[in-house]
C-alpha cells in the first residue's frame, strides 16, 4: 500500500485458447534435405563464377554489347566449349533455381494437395525449360538452308547447295 491507496494485481485469465502444434512430417531417412542445401551452396558458387565469366566473355572483350547478335550467338555456338559452358550454366540455373523454389513451396503451404500441385507444376516447368534450353543448343544451325542471304551471317555459304 502507497500513501493509503491499495495496489491490486490484475487477474490472469483462467480460460486459455487452445494451441495448434505446427504440422508433422514424418522423418526421412534420407539425408536430401542436407544434399539439396549443399548443392545450393556449391551450385550458387559455380554460377557465380560461371555468370561473371559469361558477362566478361560477352560484353567486355571485343565491341561490348554491340558485338552481340545472331552472328555472335552463331560464332559462339560453333566451338563446342562455349556449347557445354552454356549447357552446365542453363542446367545449374534452373537446378538451383527449382530447388529453392521446392524449399519455399514446402515452408509455406499449408496442405499436402497444394503442395504437391505446386511442385508438379515446378517441376513440368523445369523439365519443358531444360530440355527446350538444351535441344537449343545443341540442334542451332547458323544457316538453314532456305533463309534469305540478307538475313545470314556473313560466313554461311550463300547460293544453292
Amino acid at each position: 500500500m502507497r500513501a493509503g491507496v491499495a495496489v491490486t494485481r490484475p487477474q490472469r485469465n483462467p480460460v486459455r485458447m487452445p494451441v495448434t502444434p505446427p504440422r508433422s512430417r514424418p522423418h526421412a531417412r534420407s539425408n536430401f534435405e542436407l544434399l539439396g542445401w549443399l548443392f545450393m551452396r556449391w551450385s550458387g558458387a559455380v554460377l557465380l563464377i560461371m555468370i561473371f565469366t559469361h558477362l566478361f566473355v560477352n560484353l567486355v572483350l571485343g565491341d561490348g554489347i554491340n558485338q552481340i547478335d545472331f552472328a555472335f550467338v552463331a560464332g559462339k555456338w560453333a566451338h563446342p566449349f562455349w556449347q557445354w559452358f552454356d549447357l552446365i550454366m542453363l542446367w545449374l540455373a534452373m537446378l538451383h533455381g527449382t530447388n529453392g523454389l521446392r524449399v519455399i513451396i514446402n515452408d509455406y503451404t499449408d496442405t499436402a494437395w497444394m503442395r504437391l500441385c505446386l511442385k508438379s507444376v515446378l517441376l513440368t516447368c523445369t523439365g519443358v525449360i531444360i530440355a527446350l534450353g538444351s535441344l537449343v543448343i545443341f540442334t542451332f544451325d547458323p544457316c538453314p538452308p532456305g533463309a534469305s542471304d540478307d538475313a545470314l551471317p556473313a560466313w554461311c555459304p550463300t547460293g544453292p547447295p
